[in-house]
């Protein structure tokens, strides 16, 4: 979808202080979030009561306020959410982020006006993807930073939404929404806000103590013109653990690159970098001069770059136009300040007007057009009855602030939108022990001769070595990552594989629900199913099938029993992170490689990363397998999966073997975090 007019940029507000230095320094929009529900919780956010001012203040100043609700939900916060969408709407947001479905659904049962964008949480890097969302209501696509130029222009172009583009700000390993790094190693989820940033610690694919998990910052801040004309609606400046000054001086490179003129890069990169900035994944060079770490010299460069960098937003800057009208009658003088939506303020002197002794116009105009300390700027004056009539130069300064003063009161007041009360939160309740068995391979080799189980899960590309006596109840697994046209060779050979009798495909993000949108489908945990109201709208979307997230706890998982199947991992080496840049670059090339290695952590553990072989994909996994074969009994789902990945076939013949035992697990596991769970 082309965007309309004007390229947005869209500054972070952790803090009302930085929201301050965002707005002042000439930000279009910003994104903020309250005390709960967003990705950012150790920022220091908004309260009630600041969120309300701080909107108001933003559209006092013709600024949009996007409000993050862009983390996962347990099943006894829905409630909370609603009351807090419910506040927001009538406070004034303008749009919501979010990254759970469930909270898409209350967005458009409490207030069906808020915009919905759909957070780069949701996983969205392809086209399908963005068209899904203009199918389930949402107004634009958020998408991931691993994009290039051509794949954003692609997007852009066809989806029928807008599109949201990070231009600069830190970088995560993983593509968001697919990072579980945080939440196994440490127990704080990144898909709720509390990441710990493990991949900023050494991991290493050579040598102990190197960082090969940890990307340079993004700048590609040069390139807004050509991403304007690619068509995307909004530019995005990551940072909300960030400082004022460093929103100040990436708002200002924006508006000074938008504009064609120059900016201080060497400014910009002071105030924060990892021993640079990187545009390899625009520019569609990944290699390892993408990765970088914080250095005591970055430190020290942006501690001597704070006093130039306030000076940015010390004074508000000028930007909403108005036309003043002064009209002077025998009985009284009249000035009324109108900005370009036709709000309107009017002030009526109180000094009766006298005989001018000569034409006092000139000065009128000129007291009229003193806005300094303000958000507005003249756009045009205009003088009746002014010629022959004298009013004090202290009158019209006074009647010029009060007008001014006046008008913002207005444009300061909540657009007084419907807000619906929310439907009842289901209440569910999920037996316990699964009755079915579907087993995940990574490649058809791996399953023993004569395995049975009710379904199987294999990559499509393997689909024609897949045996036809399994195929009836076989879901063929789509690549979890699909750039340009990887996503046109998936729905080929989805068209293709369909006519052979397989039981569905293995879905793993939006834009596969929309390629296989004629077929039957089994949800991955990559979806972050973790409520009732988001698993039955996956339901609603055609999922026969779905697995629950493994950040959940067991009690939470018995509260969610949609109108679909559910499915929890009762095996299997969690998938940490799906990246596209490749750790393994820091130490050598695609050339020669055999698409897997490994990286080696500070405590001398070793996490195994494979490749899908086409460049695009890599996945690091955990260094122990969740086990839960001996506890099937406290296991709320319908199926047991059990997914292998790096297992030889002799190692799986004996996992098999310990599932039908429900037999005690054999050396190091994890019990993933079904009964600590989550901060």
């Amino acid at each position: 979808m082309k965007s309309n007019g004007k390229i947005e940029i869209l500054a972070p507000a952790g803090s009302a202080e930085m929201l301050k230095a965002a707005v002042y320094t000439g930000a279009d929009a910003v994104y903020l979030g309250l005390e709960s529900f967003n990705a950012r919780r150790s920022a220091a956010n908004f309260t009630k009561e600041a969120f309300a001012e701080a909107a108001a203040f933003c559209h006092a100043r013709g600024v949009k306020v996007h409000v993050t609700l862009n983390t996962t939900l347990y099943p006894n916060e829905l409630e909370q959410a609603a009351d807090f969408i419910s506040f927001i709407a009538k406070a004034g947001a303008d749009a919501v982020i979010v990254q759970d479905l469930a909270v898409a659904e209350l967005c458009m049962q409490i207030a069906p006006s808020l915009a919905l964008h759909g957070s780069t949480q949701m996983s969205v890097h392809s086209t399908g993807g963005a068209k899904q969302l203009a199918k389930m209501g949402f107004k634009r696509a958020i998408l991931s930073r691993e994009l290039s130029l051509a794949e954003i222009e692609h997007i852009s172009q066809n989806c029928g939404i807008e599109t949201e583009v990070f231009v600069h700000g830190a970088l995560c390993m993983s593509v968001s929404g697919q990072c579980y790094m945080s939440a196994f190693l440490g127990g704080r989820s990144g898909n709720r806000g509390a990441c710990a940033g493990p991949c900023r610690l050494p991991f290493s694919a050579s040598q102990a103590g190197e960082h090969h998990l940890s990307l340079k910052d993004m700048s590609v801040i040069d390139m807004l013109p050509q991403l304007a004309k690619a068509g995307v609606a909004s530019v995005k400046i990551e940072g909300r653990l960030r400082t004022p000054e460093y929103a100040a001086a990436a708002v200002n490179a924006c508006k000074k690159a938008i504009e064609g003129e120059s900016y201080d890069k060497q400014l910009l990169q002071n105030v924060f970098s990892r021993s640079g900035f990187t545009d390899g994944y625009i520019k569609g060079v990944r290699d390892g001069s993408m990765f970088g770490v914080r250095t005591e010299i970055d430190a020290k460069a942006a501690k001597d770059s704070v006093p130039k960098l306030r000076e940015l937003f010390r004074r508000e800057g000028q930007r909403v136009a108005v036309d003043m009208a002064l009209t002077i009658e025998e009985d009284g003088s009249k000035l009324s300040a109108t900005d370009k939506d036709g709000t309107k303020a009017v002030i009526y002197g109180e000094t009766p007007p006298q005989t001018a002794q000569k034409d006092p116009s000139k000065a009128y105009e000129a007291a009229l057009s003193k806005t300094g300390g303000t958000p507005f700027y003249v756009n045009k004056i205009t003088l009746n009855g002014a010629e022959t009539a004298f009013i004090p130069a202290g009158e019209i300064n006074d009647m010029r602030r009060r007008a001014l003063e006046q008008l913002l009161e207005k444009r300061s007041a909540p657009i007084n939108i419907k807000v619906n009360p929310p439907q009842p939160i289901p209440q569910q309740h999920h037996a316990m022990r699964p009755a079915l068995t579907a087993l995940q391979f990574a490649s058809v080799d791996q399953m023993p001769f004569g395995t049975r189980a009710d379904m199987f899960v294999f990559p499509i590309s393997e689909w024609h070595d897949v045996p036809l006596v399994i195929r009836a109840k076989t879901y063929l697994a789509i690549p979890r990552a699909l750039y340009g046209a990887q996503e046109e060779k998936a729905q080929s050979m989805i068209d293709d594989a369909a006519k052979y009798g397989f039981a569905g495909f293995f879905v793993q993000n939006l834009a596969h629900i929309y390629l296989c949108k004629e077929h039957k489908t089994f949800g991955a945990f990559g979806l972050n199913v973790t409520n009732q109201m988001s698993a039955q709208k996956y339901a609603e979307l055609g999922l026969q099938a779905l697995t629950l997230s493994p950040e959940l706890t067991l009690n939470d998982m018995e509260k969610i029993a949609p109108a679909a199947k559910t499915a929890a991992i009762a095996y299997g080496y969690m998938p940490l992170m799906l990246t596209r840049a490749c750790p393994l670059h820091n130490v050598h090339s695609c050339k020669g490689c055999t698409h897997k290695g490994t990286l080696t952590d500070r405590m001398g553990k070793k996490f195994a990363v494979r490749c899908d072989g086409a460049e695009t994909a890599r996945t690091i996994y955990n260094t122990v397998p969740i086990y839960m074969l001996d506890r099937l009994g406290e296991i709320p789902a319908d199926i047991a999966l059990l997914s292998f990945t790096t297992e030889p076939q002799q190692q799986i013949e004996q996992i098999l073997q310990a599932y039908k035992d429900e037999a005690k697990p054999q050396g190091e596991f994890t019990r993933a975090l079904y009964y600590k769970g989550t901060q």
